[in-house]
């Protein structure tokens, strides 16, 4: 029998034993000042986050996929930083998954026992046909969800890299991965509810893994967002926005050049920049492999 290590997570908070004899406003000021924990327990696995991140980077770089696996909470967290990619960065909606215990009902309801089954973790990733090339991070605040630990371990018996984000020291999960990031977040203000603080931090290290990444990728120059995939009004807007912060052309010249590339920012940067045609600057991004900064230099090499 496997041990049962002890969580953080259920632990009780030595400032909240009186939590519902409290008024509104001592509630939302403590649960604020508990929450600057956050970024400061964030801070202490820096280190870790950054090999994460060099793991994906070269995984996705050479054609393989990233995986979220989580079951409730967890689950849903992969699956908000997950959804995000596509139209933020112009990723397939197949290079950033998340896979939730009990499926895609698991967003909206709870699927009965689905965390508790090793299996099903496992033959969850079977089914996206998982290989050496992939990266599969598994996200349980507890660090001991069967379901978690499932696919971890079928991910390692496959080659691909492993990495764990949990919010309890030395947990189960922690054992099945090849970087475990342990985010210390300590007890709850209501006990053992781990979408508060626990969930928080999970989503703030997502949100570090999947945006450094996509700068890596070439899917940013400066600090805008050039890989948008400008699929509605607003995006549009953003794209014109983006283009004129770029090169300070005027609204006009950009919705004109952003009408020619069919609504693609790069190709319409790196043609205002250095006075390209569409079909010269898409090769100076393909030699540059999609960074936009580097395209430009080459034209003026």
């Amino acid at each position: 029998m496997e041990r049962e290590p002890k969580l953080q997570t259920e632990a009780h908070h030595r400032e909240t034993s009186n939590l519902d004899l409290m008024s509104v406003s001592e509630i939302i000021k403590l649960m604020n000042q508990d929450d600057l924990k956050i970024p400061l327990a964030i801070e202490k696995v820096l280190p870790k986050i950054e090999k994460t991140i060099k793991v994906v980077y070269h995984s996705l770089k050479t054609g393989g996929r990233l995986f979220y696996v989580g079951a409730g909470t967890s689950g849903r967290i992969g699956l908000l930083d997950a959804v995000e990619c596509p139209p933020t960065f112009s990723t397939s909606p197949e290079v950033v998954q998340a896979i939730l215990a009990g499926g895609i009902d698991a967003v909206v309801l709870a699927v009965e026992g689905a965390e508790d089954d090793e299996q099903w973790g496992q033959s969850s990733l079977k089914e996206h046909g998982l290989t050496k090339r992939d990266v599969v991070i598994g996200i349980a605040a507890s660090g001991s969800t069967p379901f978690v630990k499932g696919a971890l371990v079928y991910a390692r018996s496959v080659g691909a890299k492993t990495m764990s984000l949990t919010s309890n020291p030395n947990s189960i999960i922690s054992e099945c991965a090849d970087i475990a990031i342990e985010v210390d977040t300590g007890p709850e203000i209501l006990t053992g509810s781990t979408r508060l603080k626990a969930a928080s931090a999970h989503k703030m290290v997502l949100n570090m893994i999947s945006t450094a990444t996509m700068v890596q990728l070439g899917k940013v120059y400066k600090n805008l967002m050039v890989d948008v995939h400008a699929s509605n009004n607003k995006l549009k807007e953003r794209a014109k926005r983006i283009v004129c912060e770029a090169t300070e052309v005027t609204y006009e010249q950009a919705e004109q050049v952003l009408a020619n590339t069919g609504y693609e920012v790069k190709p319409a940067i790196v043609m205002l920049l250095t006075q390209s045609t569409l079909d010269e600057s898409k090769q100076l991004l393909a030699n540059s492999k999609g960074h936009v900064r580097a395209a430009i230099q080459l034209k003026n090499i």
